[in-house]
């Protein structure tokens, strides 16, 4: 009786024989025991945020991938920001307002809201749950107040960050997810939306908004 003939050896064989012989397999306690002293010393390990003060560190990167910032001292001064957003962009003086109690307890005797939200709506506001200053990103969650749909489908995505509620680093954020209820639905938000996935070329809004716009509430004393 003939013996079966052996699998012909490949290229992937030798690639990941080649690493067992350089690298032999840990045990799950070595293992462990890097990843413990990794978070020892975790700013040994994550990078400089990009300015001194987390407000500063957040726009910087948030500016660089195409986010526009506003500043306002208090939460009243976001219907005045928002209006200056419009104007600037030549949009009606009318946008999807997130139905948080805090939105809309404010003036908005000069823009006209409404809490619909449209496949093709202009403008909507909504509020942040956090910002990660990293990175620049947002963070919404869902929520009775939260209607997901406003943060994909205007153009123009307005979004209310409180400066006491930035992050130094995305992993500040889990640790703060962790000690929560999970909801429903987290987004995180880097940017407007674009791709370059059709012949090189750029698309502006081609999985959500197109601009995406953050007032930051914060003293400015």
């Amino acid at each position: 009786m003939t013996a079966p003939k052996a699998a012909p050896v490949t290229a992937r064989d030798r690639i990941l024989a080649a690493i067992r012989k350089a690298a032999p397999p840990a045990t799950p306690d070595a293992i462990a025991a890097e990843a413990a002293a990794l978070l020892e010393i975790p700013d040994s390990t994550r990078p400089r945020l990009a300015s001194a003060t987390l407000p500063e560190a957040f726009a910087a990167k948030a500016t660089a991938l195409g986010t526009t910032i506003d500043h306002v001292a208090d939460m009243a001064g976001v219907p005045q920001a928002v209006r200056r957003y419009l104007d600037g962009h030549g949009l009606p003086p009318s946008i999807a307002l997130e139905p948080a109690p805090e939105l809309a307890a404010l003036d908005w005797s000069s823009t006209s809201t409404h809490s619909e939200i449209a496949a093709d709506e202009p403008a909507a506001l909504g509020l942040a749950l956090w910002g990660i200053a990293e990175n620049g990103s947002l963070v919404i969650h869902s929520g009775p107040y939260t209607p997901i749909l406003l943060s994909f489908l205007p153009l123009h995505h307005l979004v209310v960050l409180r400066a006491d509620t930035l992050l130094p680093y995305l992993e500040d954020y889990a640790r703060t997810l962790s000690q929560l209820a999970s909801p429903r639905n987290a987004i995180l938000i880097t940017g407007p939306s674009g791709t370059t996935d059709i012949e090189g070329s750029y698309v502006r809004g081609a999985h959500g908004p197109g601009y995406l716009h953050v007032i930051v509430v914060a003293p400015t004393g």
